[in-house]
């Protein structure tokens, strides 16, 4: 299992948040304040099996905005010992 953390500019977030819901994906959106000019941001959390990263990576990437005024993705893929739900 791997937990993708996706961080965007706040105006990115639903989109991307929509995308990812449609396609069957469980997302845990966090706002947050960051970046150069200290402007909102969201952090996406999105835990997904090792085979369907790619299919994750590319829903993001899909819906992804122009990278004008440095609104990037910047995205981060860890690997999860353990995984649990209550």
């Amino acid at each position: 299992m791997r937990m993708i953390l996706a961080i965007m500019d706040d105006a990115q977030a639903e989109p991307v948040t929509q995308a990812l819901t449609t396609t069957g994906f469980r997302v845990t959106r966090i706002a947050s304040t960051g970046g150069f000019m200290r402007r909102g941001v969201v952090t996406l959390l999105i835990g997904v099996e090792d085979a369907e990263v790619e299919k994750a990576l590319d829903v993001i990437r899909s819906v992804r905005t122009d990278d004008k005024d440095g609104q990037q993705i910047t995205l981060f893929v860890v690997p999860v010992a353990k995984f649990v739900r209550l």
